[in-house]
């Protein structure tokens, strides 16, 4: 059996797993990358198998950074099953189009200015007839009910926790005699999480590929629903709107619980909430007809409700662009929920442009926000932000709730992990930023005394039996993990040009301490070029 890492190794988006047994091919996970525009270019690049020849998909959850080359996959030939659950064929149902919608758009908007500067026609990654038709091979299945994904391999989903019909994978896999169990987590959820239930218990398995988005960070234990009461006051005290970039499918509908249960208590005034987002809308409806998945205390609830999980007379949801800008034109203070969570697409950029001049006003941030994107520049202390073609001074607080996130920290993987009956051979550390991965990998091995490798992207492990072994990838030069770091070493040296001129003019006048400086930045830039060489 090999299995190939082509997404999520060293780098967030992107999870895609190719696994060969005899003469059977399957994917696990066929996702979009998404960041920085080097990262995002990447999924421009052709498969490197062909479409084809893959017999099915197994697809772990709807987040496009796992599902949102689906449509490209058919596009180019695959005409198998994607095997998931019922709640993630429902939420693809409405992330596949929309994703597509952005393709089409993209793709136009590129043609307009290009075509007449004499470019080649863009065309779209994938249209909207493509996820369409992509939705016809979605077969659904129950947690906890094995089945048979082709012949010589059978999967189990159980419940992740991550986003409603998140699952992680448990696959046997036979070959002759041997009989191998695999584990991939998709995203694997912090306990606890409002709405949706616990990661399941994992029992073991001879290897797991493992996420490590937040690899080397713990979620801080504080009051998540007091916090966010606290940055509502503040900010209607001030006359100002709070901006929340939200993912559509989770983040949203977690939000909106927690500001029911703040209204009902009287810790928020009762102001306007507003989704601003067709694809929230959709999968809030989702959410709330499939109680199956809810945790106790929102059954509870739901009952309570009259079997509704969200009630409040000041929510209002958005359908037409026309009423997503009047949305701007309001007076008074509003809470304004919107795609997308990393502020990279749709219409928050519009209420951001708006809203992030403005003293007075808030941006709330509340999940994982990847290297690149508009969210984490903004997170990272940006001053100024160009939106829509136009420089935005970013003069609204801004606020940060890491500990929102829908991902297990690291100590609730190790937790999670250090349960189980059966340890692992080895775990692959795929799904995180290099520090994340390195900083959890090193943990897994440290405490559960269990190899751990950290995959580059094309790398490939053969496992036969008990024994495993990699085969560094030809594709590596090639990946978004090293895209990415030589933009970012590229800017480095972009803005060590600026201050090496301004130091230069301080070492003019005698300045011992800038002279010194001065050395150090000249070594620094040596090390840039090393790098840059190696890349």
């Amino acid at each position: 059996m090999k299995i190939t890492f082509l997404g999520a190794a060293r780098t967030v988006t992107g999870s895609c797993y190719f696994i060969e047994t005899g003469t059977r091919k399957i994917l696990v996970d066929c996702g979009m990358f998404q960041g920085s525009k080097l990262v995002s270019a990447f999924n421009e690049k052709d498969f490197v198998f062909s479409p084809a020849d893959i017999d099915a998909v197994v697809l772990t959850h709807a987040h496009v950074d796992h599902s949102g080359l689906l449509p490209k996959l058919v596009k180019y030939g695959f005409k198998g099953p994607i095997h998931c659950t019922k709640s993630t064929q429902e939420l693809c149902s409405i992330l596949l189009p929309d994703s597509a919608h952005i393709q089409e758009s993209d793709a136009e908007f590129s043609n307009r200015k290009g075509l007449r500067a004499g470019k080649n026609r863009v065309e779209p990654l994938f249209t909207v007839d493509d996820a369409f038709i992509t939705m016809k091979y979605f077969k659904i299945h129950l947690f906890d009910t094995a089945f048979e994904v082709v012949p010589g391999i059978t999967v189990t989903f159980r419940v992740a926790g991550h986003i409603l019909g998140s699952a992680f994978a448990e696959m046997i896999v036979k070959e002759g005699e041997e009989h191998t169990r695999l584990v991939f987590t998709g995203d694997i959820g912090q306990p606890h999480q409002p709405i949706i239930e616990d990661p399941e218990k994992i029992s073991g398995a001879d290897f797991i590929i493992t996420e490590s988005t937040y690899g080397d960070r713990l979620h801080k234990a504080y009051d998540k629903e007091g916090e966010l009461a606290q940055i509502v006051n503040e900010t209607v005290e001030r006359g100002g709107n709070l901006v929340i970039p939200a993912f559509a499918v989770g983040r949203t509908q977690v939000l909106l619980y927690y500001f029911q249960k703040l209204t009902k208590a009287g810790k928020i005034p009762e102001i306007p909430i507003i989704v601003d987002s067709p694809m929230a809308n959709k999968a809030t409806k989702i959410t709330m007809t499939n109680q199956s998945e809810y945790d106790e205390d929102a059954r509870a609830l739901y009952e309570m409700q009259g079997q509704r999980l969200v009630d409040m007379r000041n929510l209002h949801f958005t359908a037409t662009p026309e009423q997503s800008r009047a949305i701007n034109g309001m007076t008074g203070s509003s809470i304004i929920i919107s795609a997308s969570g990393m502020a990279d697409a749709g219409r928050i950029l519009h209420h951001l442009k708006h809203n992030l001049w403005r003293e007075e006003s808030s941006v709330l941030f509340a999940g994982y926000l990847a290297e690149g994107c508009l969210g984490r520049r903004i997170v990272e202390g940006a001053k100024t932000v160009k939106i829509m073609g136009e420089d935005i001074k970013v003069n609204a607080h801004i606020y940060n709730m890491r500990g929102c996130s829908a991902h297990a920290d690291y100590e609730q993987l190790l937790d999670w992990y250090g349960k189980m009956s059966v340890q692992p051979k080895a775990f692959f550390v795929t799904h995180g930023e290099i520090g994340a991965s390195t900083h959890l990998a090193g943990e897994l091995q440290k405490r559960l005394g269990t190899a751990s490798y950290i995959p580059q992207f094309g790398d490939c492990v053969e496992i036969e039996g008990d024994t495993w072994k990699v085969i560094e990838s030809t594709l590596v030069e090639a990946s978004p993990a090293a895209l990415e770091l030589r933009d970012y070493i590229i800017d480095m040296e972009k803005k060590y040009g600026a201050y090496k001129t301004r130091i230069e003019q301080i070492v003019a006048r005698d300045d011992t301490r800038a002279s010194a400086i001065m050395k150090k930045l000249n070594k620094l830039k040596k090390y840039m070029d090393d790098i840059l060489g190696d890349l």
